[in-house]
């Protein structure tokens, strides 16, 4: 399975003053480690006539183990700390995106090029042909991030401006994963109405549409009349990438086991968003048996819809092989409900519903997280594929298609392959582009 060392601490870097002697620096990094901090790097800053200068990397539970660390390396004879750098928040200091020109400007004969008065015979063209828009500007690969801020990751309705800094780590993945623009759209307002308006107003800025941490049932109309209006695609991420990364990861399992997916009783934990996604997808699929749970009545309702059938907690645990838990509840699932050889994700960020070592210490022939089963494997490379092929929508052949690429993709073991693998986005988008033309929903 693929989990990033660290993946469940918090980063912090210390930032100290070592004597420039034998055993000094061993005595810091035994401290740490007496107290059960994990040492990533360490890097030489600067070297004195007696001091260096260095910033270790620790990962630690939370605060107080934060705290017992300092104190114990405040204590270490011949170390002073200067000081305790958060390197989550420094990267996130002054934003992580910004918009950039593709084109040098060195003379005023530059500016006329690609300003006044040069620019007005392209307008020209554009005017005349519209699709030449494509061709002659930055649309064709532009994807706007909506958001209202409703749902954001397992924080809830936190609002937009709290929620831009997901929306620009967006952005950076699909700049540096696929070389796509994302730009991030705030909106105050959750009225249904407003959104879709303002959505349909602001369409013919992008290529695409990535809607982005909108919480159910509003996403659900949001993106299905947005869909019906617009001739670029619209896609749902918490629904549909979601969704996608889910199926990838379940293929493999179900390649590793032996087992027969569409013939596995599929239990859903939680049928918001991201529930419901994973639900149409895997019928698309061809998983016969859905069976779920929710506290809210009308996802309940939605569920039998789809023609799953509604239970309760225990239900799910006991009756399905397969469980997947979507519901920002952390600890939700106690080790003592799980059934042995059951496969369980439970995708919920930042803290899942079950750990998955302790999933599988309690009996799963599988477990994993949010941070392994991720939807940034998915999302880079369908809106890659989506944009090349000039696609008008994104379907459920062209999902399906990315699901498979994922699954081919994963190391022996794995579930799914390392999100930062270019070949996998790659032949995602690949696999996208070809689903576009072959369901008819591509122009290029």
């Amino acid at each position: 399975m693929n989990i990033e060392k660290g993946a469940d601490k918090v980063v912090k870097t210390l930032r100290v003053q070592v004597t420039d002697q034998p055993g000094y620096l061993g005595r810091l990094t035994t401290a740490v480690g007496d107290e059960r901090g994990n040492i990533g790097d360490i890097r030489l800053i600067s070297s004195g006539l007696t001091h260096n200068l260095r910033e270790i990397t620790v990962y630690v539970d939370n605060d107080s183990h934060l705290e017992r660390i300092v104190t114990a390396v405040a204590g270490v004879e011949g170390v002073v700390l200067e000081e305790v750098v958060d390197m989550v928040e420094k990267v996130h200091i002054g934003g992580k995106i910004a918009m950039k020109s593709r084109s040098p400007i060195t003379s005023l004969g530059d500016v006329r090029k690609i300003y006044t008065p040069g620019v007005a015979s392209i307008c020209r063209k554009i005017q005349r042909q519209p699709e030449l828009a494509a061709r002659y500007t930055g649309i064709r690969n532009s994807v706007a991030i909506i958001t209202n801020g409703t749902a954001i990751l397992g924080l809830g309705d936190i609002g937009p401006v709290a929620g831009m800094p997901v929306m620009e780590g967006k952005a950076v993945l699909f700049d540096h994963l696929v070389g796509i623009s994302g730009v991030p759209i705030l909106m105050k307002s959750k009225n249904i109405e407003h959104i879709i308006e303002t959505v349909w107003h602001i369409a013919p800025t992008f290529g695409a549409i990535k809607l982005e941490d909108i919480a159910a049932p509003d996403c659900f109309e949001i993106e299905r009349r947005l869909s019906e209006m617009l001739d670029i695609p619209v896609m749902h991420d918490d629904q549909h990438g979601t969704a996608v990364v889910v199926l990838a990861a379940l293929l493999n399992a179900a390649r590793i086991t032996g087992i027969t997916l569409s013939e596995m009783t599929v239990g859903i934990i939680g049928l918001g968003a991201a529930g419901i996604g994973i639900t149409k997808l895997l019928m698309a699929h061809g998983v016969k048996q859905v069976i779920g749970t929710d506290l809210n009545e009308s996802a309940q309702e939605m569920l039998n819809s789809l023609g799953g059938t509604v239970t309760d907690l225990p239900g799910v645990m006991n009756d399905a092989e397969l469980v997947i838990a979507t519901t920002g509840c952390p600890g939700l699932i106690k080790p003592e409900m799980v059934c042995k050889g059951q496969i369980i994700l439970a995708l919920s960020n930042p803290d899942p519903e079950i750990r998955p070592e302790i999933a599988m210490a309690a009996g799963a022939a599988f477990a994993a997280d949010g941070k392994s089963v991720n939807n940034a494997l998915a999302f880079p490379g369908i809106f890659r594929g989506a944009l090349d092929a000039g696609a008008t929508a994104i379907n459920k052949q062209m999902l399906l298609a990315a699901a498979r690429a994922i699954a081919q993709h994963a190391g022996h073991g794995e579930l799914v392959p390392g999100i930062l693998d270019p070949k996998v986005h790659s032949a995602v988008a690949d696999a996208v582009f070809i689903a576009a033309g072959d369901s008819g929903v591509a122009q290029t």
